[in-house]
């Protein structure tokens, strides 16, 4: 009698001590998947972007500068993957959404997260366009236009990388004659630099062989509330622009140059970007929200064309760039259907904005847009930067 009550006693505490444990567990899970922002702000692992494709190597690159911020960067597509800047109280925060491993980067109809967007940033009507006289047909993945350079575009493609320095990161990359359907051997180099002030400097260069078309862009998805964050509509956002590029239903500029005075786009003071995106206006209707390309006033890399700033952890983001457009992108298409984030977070709809960088959407079919031509013997080079700072 006394040994059936003693296994029963062992087995009754092993039970209990089992059951601790997995709620513990289970507890801990859900701490992380409901509450990531509470936790220790962390590039991923490594080890989850290592892969052959292609025949080449694909990895994760770390930048850091004197005051511990750090960025991610992986040579596929050139995506930033993580970008960790600290907020006012000097806790680092990943204000960049992105993906745990490199498998996920891949993914249909990914949104392109971090990604360097070539060869033509933004979109091309029904992907047609000619050069002296010759006619090139794009691939078309975007209803009837082609956007961010097709099927096969640069976020698709590996990159050649060089790490030079432990804030300095170089990738190159040859985009062949006749790759989605654009002319010319394009040479592609572009340059990640973390500088000491907090700021990520982006510079391209490239050069080719044929006449053809070019705009490179970063398609970083920002939540200075930090990425997992829910909205990005409790932001205010500056703009120094009076004019911005109205678009037709397929989101393809209509041509003219709009002035932002008296709509819901004018953001030439700061305004929580939540504020008028609700508004009855035909171009927030085509759009689904803000996803438009603003004329900049003043082109400027020394005096910001664009500032950020979120309520919640006091970061703010100023934009500097020689572009003379950028491309305000509300989230709208962002669904959070999946859990599938940066530990475990769910991307919803306004959880991030882009602030694109670029020369017009369509150039290349609008002859009173600045052109995107680039000719052999012409060297193709522009930089942005993204600066950070807490208040």
């Amino acid at each position: 009698m006394m040994r059936l009550t003693k296994n029963h006693f062992y087995i009754t505490a092993w039970a209990l001590i089992f059951n601790y444990s997995c709620s513990q567990s289970a507890d801990k899970k859900a701490t992380i998947a409901t509450d990531s922002l509470s936790t220790v702000a962390t590039v991923p692992d490594s080890a989850a972007f290592k892969a052959t494709i292609a025949g080449k190597q694909v990895g994760l690159f770390v930048l850091k500068n004197k005051n511990n911020v750090t960025a991610a960067i992986t040579n596929y597509g050139g995506r930033l993957v993580s970008l960790l800047v600290p907020d006012n109280k000097g806790k680092l925060t990943d204000v960049i959404l992105g993906y745990d491993s490199l498998k996920s980067y891949q993914k249909p109809r990914e949104p392109y997260f971090g990604a360097i967007i070539g060869r033509y940033g933004n979109r091309i009507a029904k992907g047609k366009f000619s050069i002296d006289g010759k006619a090139y047909q794009l691939d078309i993945n975007d209803g009837v236009n082609t956007l961010h350079g097709g099927f096969k575009g640069f976020y698709a493609q590996v990159f050649d990388a060089k790490q030079l320095s432990t804030n300095e990161l170089e990738l190159t990359y040859v985009s062949k004659d006749g790759e989605g359907g654009y002319p010319g051997n394009l040479s592609v180099k572009v340059h990640y630099i973390l500088t000491d002030d907090n700021a990520l400097k982006i510079t391209y260069e490239a050069t080719t062989d044929k006449p053809t078309v070019l705009n490179l862009t970063n398609h970083a998805y920002f939540n200075l509330n930090g990425a997992g964050s829910k909205t990005i509509t409790d932001n205010q956002l500056q703009i120094n622009a009076d004019r911005f590029t109205p678009v037709d239903n397929t989101l393809i500029p209509t041509g003219k140059l709009q002035p932002v005075k008296g709509t819901p786009f004018d953001f030439t003071a700061f305004k929580t970007i939540g504020t008028d995106i609700g508004q009855t206006d035909d171009q927030l209707k085509n759009g689904k929200g803000y996803d438009h390309n603003f004329v900049l006033n003043k082109p400027s890399l020394t005096a910001a064309v664009a500032t950020v700033k979120s309520p919640v952890t006091g970061i703010v983001m100023d934009v500097y760039t020689d572009e003379p457009g950028l491309q305000f992108y509300s989230g709208n298409f962002l669904t959070g259907d999946k859990h599938d984030g940066k530990h475990g977070a769910a991307y919803g709809y306004r959880s991030a904005l882009c602030l694109e960088t670029q020369h017009f959407p369509d150039a290349p079919n609008q002859p009173s847009f600045a052109s995107t031509l680039l000719k052999p013997g012409q060297i193709y080079k522009t930089t942005t930067i993204y600066k950070f700072s807490a208040k």
